[in-house]
């Protein structure tokens, strides 16, 4: 089942992203020749009466490609509808027609994350909408791998109802960050009594501390936030929707800011990249958190693909825009030999990433 629902998140995000780029090129006059799900050999093509575009449905069923008449040069010339072409509209449409897929991205997640907060969504208690969060209470944020709650099978967006150890048990009003935590360090390395909420189900856990994580002081490997369901009216929904995307935008691009930063120091760090192996299990893990849960992990997804499209990397959307731009500053084409062979050593590249991160994703399961 947890492949199923990996295909088809992969699938409706790839397609997100080409029908921006499908749009955009109708709405400016460019000629698409086909719009296609999944990927060839086709399996089955209509292209409808007095339609310029084939939409077609082929047999690898990760995601889409869009046709775009007239990429390159080469392609066009002696055509009598070479003024339909990619390469002879002006920069600013080339431009925005290669960044439309990026922006369908980010609508999507905008479009996902107000949705969750149309139906109710765990949300960590501030001021800001304090006065409509309902039913609070401390929520798991995050769980240490290998740790005692990840051993003991704390998940994050478990809610914990009640705790006990070495004789002192907390529930209710009593259910706070801090007085779990004192019943942690309190318990002397005893086993712990957990009850929480996951899901619509109320699951009993055993968790045993170690000094091993903070040294001198007993600890589970957890971080906990107050937490309450929170559900919006439509106008606050949208609202806040785009207002957490436009905050996780921004992390994401931080995030992978640093990442690059390190690595072209020599002080990245691979071990937290995930490839299509690992992103499958997160996909897994979210789903059996419940379906809003599910939803927020494909908005994550949809961002991080919006951001790693922006990067200015051969093969990439970012990578093309920055052609274009390079061909405006320098008044004339590029070489569309260079561009398709750098085009095609990045696609190479990247390729190879996919499969390192891959084959470390593999590893982890065993």
């Amino acid at each position: 089942m947890t492949i199923i629902i990996f295909i088809l998140v992969l699938i409706i995000l790839i397609l997100v992203h080409e029908l921006g780029h499908f749009l955009f090129a109708k709405m400016f006059g460019i000629r698409v020749d086909e719009f296609g799900l999944g990927f060839p050999p086709r399996i089955w093509g209509y292209k409808p009466k007095g339609s310029e575009t084939t939409y077609s449905i082929n047999a690898i069923p990760f995601g889409g490609f869009v046709k775009i008449y007239g990429e390159d040069y080469d392609s066009i010339e002696g055509d009598p509808d070479r003024n339909r072409s990619f390469v002879l509209q002006d920069k600013w449409k080339q431009t925005l027609v290669l960044f439309a897929g990026i922006l369908f991205n980010i609508i999507l997640a905008w479009i996902l994350i107000s949705s969750t907060l149309l139906v109710g969504v765990n949300y960590g208690t501030s001021d800001r909408y304090s006065d409509r969060v309902i039913d609070p209470g401390v929520v798991v944020a995050n769980v240490l791998s290998d740790s005692p709650a990840d051993v003991g099978g704390l998940m994050l967006g478990d809610k914990i109802l009640f705790v006990s150890s070495n004789g002192v048990s907390i529930q209710g009003d009593e259910v706070n960050p801090d007085s779990i935590t004192e019943v942690i360090k309190g318990s002397d390395g005893s086993d712990m009594d957990f009850l929480v909420k996951r899901g619509e189900e109320n699951v009993t856990l055993k968790v045993t501390p170690s000094e091993e994580i903070i040294p001198g002081s007993f600890a589970i490997g957890v971080s906990m936030i107050n937490s309450g369901k929170l559900k919006l009216p439509p106008h606050l929904a949208i609202v806040e929707g785009a207002r957490i995307t436009y905050e996780l935008t921004g992390s994401i691009i931080g995030g992978v800011w640093g990442l690059l930063k390190d690595t072209f120091s020599g002080n990245g760090s691979m071990a937290n990249v995930v490839g299509p192996v690992g992103i499958a299990g997160l996909v897994g893990d979210a789903s059996r958190m419940g379906f809003v849960a599910l939803i927020i992990f494909v908005a994550m997804i949809s961002l991080h693909l919006a951001v790693l499209n922006l990067i200015p990397f051969p093969a990439l959307d970012g990578g093309r825009i920055l052609f274009v731009i390079i061909e405006k500053i320098k008044g004339s084409p590029l070489n569309p030999k260079i561009v398709s062979s750098i085009n095609l050593i990045g696609f190479g590249l990247l390729l190879l990433l996919l499969l390192f991160v891959t084959y470390k994703d593999i590893v982890r399961l065993f």
